[in-house]
């Protein structure tokens, strides 16, 4: 089968000699326009290198394509005259296929780590949940910071936020606040993410390392 045909996953068939390697029939809700479904007269045409060919009647176009076993391809629709372009149309959607399977793995290893604070925190055991955040943080990891209410401190819930108001300006120069707190049942969240290169050594501390 045809690479072409991966494009073209509804019609599974054998092409013919002339054909193969061209996206001969895909539903127009799949995608751009190509082949016999442009109904420009005519187009702006790009080869298959990426030059600029000019303009041309989009039947002498659609040879144009033919002539290479490729499919002609309407990229700027909007455009007066519409941007056509030569190309291997079942084998871009499959590259493009890739490339998203590809980012949705990426941000799947972004990792969320939780911690949890009481309303009424003592100052040490603050500083240590703090600490363990930063090191979160540090990694690379985004953080979900709960505060934890239990009984009549549901009555306060002021006394949650100031934990997290304290928490987020503490954090200042390592993290952003990427959603504000907000009450989910007993619990209030707050999510903090590392800003880029925060945790990176200053020039001056490794200076100081060495004189160490």
């Amino acid at each position: 089968m045809p690479v072409a045909s991966l494009g073209c996953h509804r019609f599974f068939y054998a092409a013919p000699a002339a054909q193969r390697g061209r996206c001969t029939d895909i539903a127009k809700n799949d995608g751009p326009r190509i082949n016999g479904q442009i109904n420009a007269r005519t187009c702006r045409l790009i080869g298959v290198d990426g030059s600029q060919l000019g303009l041309f009647g989009v039947r002498d176009a659609q040879r144009i394509a033919d002539e290479q076993n490729l499919d002609l391809v309407e990229i700027a629709p909007n455009a007066d005259p519409p941007v056509c372009k030569v190309m291997d149309y079942g084998k871009y959607k499959y590259e493009q296929a890739i490339k998203q399977k590809a980012a949705r793995k990426n941000q799947q290893r972004v990792e969320i780590k939780e911690m949890k604070f009481r309303p009424k925190i003592d100052t040490g055991d603050y500083e240590t949940k703090k600490g363990h955040v930063m090191r979160f943080l540090k990694k690379g990891a985004r953080v979900k910071i709960t505060i934890m209410f239990r009984g009549r401190e549901m009555a306060h819930p002021e006394q949650g936020l100031n934990v997290l108001e304290r928490l987020a300006d503490d954090l200042k120069p390592y993290a952003t606040v990427e959603s504000q707190p907000k009450m989910e049942g007993r619990n209030m969240h707050m999510l903090v993410a590392p800003i880029k290169g925060a945790f990176d050594e200053k020039p001056e501390d490794t200076a100081e390392k060495k004189e160490n």
